[in-house]
């Protein structure tokens, strides 16, 4: 943790998902799993869509065999990435509204990043790659781990290899398993929905879109909660202490 000339901390690092929260690929994956269950004479409507974002590739994999697509789940997985990886190069990435904007000041800060991804690594790279600067630190990709989203894991992956507490992170986040995985990690965790409406919650801070958001948003944000937070803990502990102290012999 640093601090500015206006002594607000700022977070050990910031951990990013990809898919919905730094570019808008829902639809591309979309398309690509559209295409595949065709292919096998089968429906995919626009609910069964829905119901894949934020999920595991394998997971996904799992629903896709079940609606028809005949083939083994690493095949499905390395068919829908290779369909989108092409649709990122013929049609371009589209970023999220402000995605690009806040990690190139999160870079001028100095803030550490990681991008945290249930995408394969081939896909994170091809999208970092085509950022024009290096944004992150670190990837943590759909293969690298064992449990995909909500399970925490990735989370905690990215924060052990840039070498930090994952409670002094932020993580940014667009889906409810990705925002669940957040807040299991222990981060203090932003929710900027896009495809599914998350609802108000305490666990975490729900931001409209990151257009105009800076480091000193992330900034307050973590001073915010980190205080809170210590605060809690002392306050816990005093009363641990004075029950104890109190307690009968």
């Amino acid at each position: 943790m640093t601090t500015s000339e206006t002594d607000i901390i700022v977070p050990a690092a910031v951990l990013w998902d990809m898919d919905g929260t730094l570019v808008d690929t829902e639809p591309y994956w979309m398309q690509a799993e559209t295409d595949l269950v065709e292919s096998f004479g089968g429906v995919w409507t626009h609910d069964d869509c829905m119901m894949l974002v934020g999920s595991g590739l394998w997971a996904s994999a799992t629903i896709l065999q079940d609606h028809g697509v005949d083939m083994e789940a690493d095949a499905i997985v390395d068919w829908l990435t290779a369909r989108v990886q092409l649709q990122l190069s013929e049609r371009g990435v589209p970023w999220r509204p402000g995605a690009k904007e806040l990690l190139a000041d999160l870079k001028a800060a100095g803030v550490p990043t990681a991008l945290v991804t249930m995408s394969m690594l081939t896909m994170a790279q091809q999208v970092a790659d085509l950022i024009g600067f290096p944004a992150f630190d670190t990837i943590v990709s759909g293969d690298m781990v064992t449990h995909s989203k909500p399970h925490p894991e990735a989370y905690l992956a990215a924060a052990a290899t840039l070498g930090v507490d994952p409670e002094h992170c932020i993580a940014i986040e667009d889906s409810v398993p990705g925002v669940a995985a957040g807040v299991a990690s222990g981060a203090i965790t932003v929710a900027v929905p896009h495809q599914i409406p998350l609802p108000e919650s305490a666990q975490y801070s729900l931001w409209p879109t990151l257009h105009g958001r800076t480091v000193a948003d992330l900034a307050t944000l973590y001073s915010d909660r980190h205080g809170a937070h210590e605060r809690a803990k002392a306050a816990n502990s005093h009363r641990v202490k004075t029950t104890t102290e109190s307690a009968p012999l």
